[in-house]
């Protein structure tokens, strides 16, 4: 991991086209321009199909743009070949979904640790640093359950804690409370939230939900394919 003092997520002049039908070109995202950097937190807002999701995903390297830029840390993640990319992804970011996307054959405490696994860490050394993530988030009495065995509160959660395994500069949330009930909702902004400031990591929200949004220190509108300060 690199010193989250020197972190920086930039896209410069990001654009996303598809192919419609008529074979004419749906222009979901035009000329985005976006920094953020060390502990700041942004939120995304736009209505359903805006490009909220596809801008994150670009932000994070898990989609291709047509045309334009993302650096983490100054470097480009769309020069570099498909194995660097995920070294930097894994490195540098956490991914928090709305649906959790854990691994239903296996218990809380190896989807937690899949992340370190996947990064070469010694297996006592990922399953200790697990137990810690899921202690944090309340989940100390279930990690040997499996995900079909937890409840989605839960099962959220402990997506959380994967997203946080590796200690990442910034995590990606793509409406993290959006598939749970008010009060389960609540309950994973807070956990986010205060999981942020005690990792001193930084934080870029997609919701469409303004109360959530205006936790967050600074708010983007996605409209007609353009990103402004709201």
């Amino acid at each position: 991991m690199s010193s989250s003092a020197e972190f920086s997520l930039q896209a410069i002049d990001l654009c996303k086209d598809y192919k419609e039908g008529s074979g004419e070109a749906l222009h979901v995202l035009r000329n985005i321009n976006f920094t953020l950097k060390a502990g700041e937190t942004a939120a995304i807002i736009g209505s359903s199909g805006s490009g909220k999701s596809t801008l994150l995903n670009l932000l994070g390297g898990l989609d291709t743009p047509t045309s334009g830029r993302v650096l983490i840390n100054d470097e480009e993640l769309f020069t570099i070949n498909e194995k660097s990319r995920c070294h930097v992804r894994n490195q540098h970011l956490g991914f928090i979904y709305q649906f959790h996307h854990l691994l239903p054959e296996f218990t809380a405490l190896e989807n937690v640790a899949m992340p370190q696994l996947i990064d070469g860490v010694e297996i006592d050394r990922a399953r200790e640093k697990s137990l810690q993530l899921l202690t944090e988030v309340g989940l100390v009495d279930r990690i040997e359950h499996k995900p079909g065995e937890l409840s989605g509160g839960e099962r959220q959660r402990a997506a959380i804690a994967r997203a946080l395994i590796n200690s990442p500069d910034c995590v990606l949330a793509d409406e993290p409370t959006g598939n749970l009930d008010r009060k389960n909702a609540e309950n994973a902004l807070e956990l986010i939230m205060q999981l942020n400031k005690s990792y001193k990591t930084s934080l870029i929200m997609v919701t469409h939900d303004l109360h959530i949004a205006e936790r967050l220190d600074t708010v983007y509108v996605l409209e007609d394919g353009l990103l402004q300060l709201q």
